[in-house]
């Protein structure tokens, strides 16, 4: 059961002076030049996706210590409202979630239980903090955190952008952005004391005229008890389209208390 929730949760939902040169070694053993940038954020967000509606149609692989499982997904986001999840195998729809600002829901066929309440539990449930926004930049690769709120120290790593955020001794948080489009490459979000990090990567970014997403997520979850690796392929994106969001519990199933 679990399987299909995380991939529903976690993984389609599971963060001005004078530019200088600075020399990095990338994994050629090059010493390749990168300048510094003070706008690095600013030139960020110039990429914010312009949409009312999007819908996405997704592979997605989920693999622990335990299993591996291979399903499709369908993804509706009426932006920065609600965001329509539907996890199928086989054409089987067995699992499916909406998520708005105020509320999580979602059921699970294979032990017909369900859920309703909010993200406070859920992010205990899961190890990290989630809220609407962070599941709607994780699924359109935006920043999982508003970078034009905090601090951060900017270097450069592996020829990206490197941006730190260590304001919170419990939590750190770090964000990767290219040099020539300020797309989010990868980000981190760890509890080195509590032995949890969420590492999400974004790959194959595509272009369309209301700006430019990735088509390829893998998110991979360390806690305590195991390791969590999801795989997500976006396989057609629309933008704009008349969209429905129909979400209802099966009658007869159990509803379930995450603690």
């Amino acid at each position: 059961m679990k399987k299909y929730i995380a991939i529903v949760v976690m993984a389609i939902f599971m963060i001005s002076c004078k530019s200088k040169a600075v020399a990095v070694q990338n994994n050629s053993n090059q010493v390749t030049e990168v300048k510094e940038d003070k706008k690095v954020i600013e030139k960020h967000y110039d990429n914010k996706l312009d949409f009312k509606t999007l819908y996405i149609k997704a592979n997605a692989r989920y693999v622990d210590e335990k299993q591996s499982q291979n399903v499709t997904a369908e993804i509706k986001i009426e932006k920065d409202k609600q965001i329509l999840i539907s996890v199928r195998f086989l054409g089987i729809t067995m699992a499916k979630a909406l998520i708005t600002p105020n509320a999580v829901s979602y059921y699970e066929k294979i032990n017909s239980t369900y859920y309703e309440g909010d993200f406070t539990s859920l992010s205990t449930w899961l190890g990290t903090e989630l809220d609407y926004t962070k599941v709607q930049n994780l699924l359109i690769g935006e920043a999982f955190d508003d970078l034009r709120k905090g601090k951060y120290t900017q270097t450069i790593v592996e020829n990206l952008f490197r941006l730190e955020d260590e304001k919170d001794a419990n939590i750190k948080k770090a964000f990767y952005l290219d040099s020539e489009k300020y797309l989010v490459q990868r980000e981190e979000i760890s509890q080195p004391a509590e032995n949890r990090k969420l590492q999400i990567s974004y790959g194959d970014a595509k272009v369309f005229d209301q700006g430019i997403m990735p088509a390829a997520i893998e998110i991979n979850a360390v806690q305590p008890k195991g390791t969590t690796n999801i795989n997500l392929n976006y396989n057609n994106i629309s933008f704009n389209e008349e969209l429905s969001f129909p979400y209802s519990v099966p009658s007869g199933y159990k509803k379930i208390i995450i603690k």
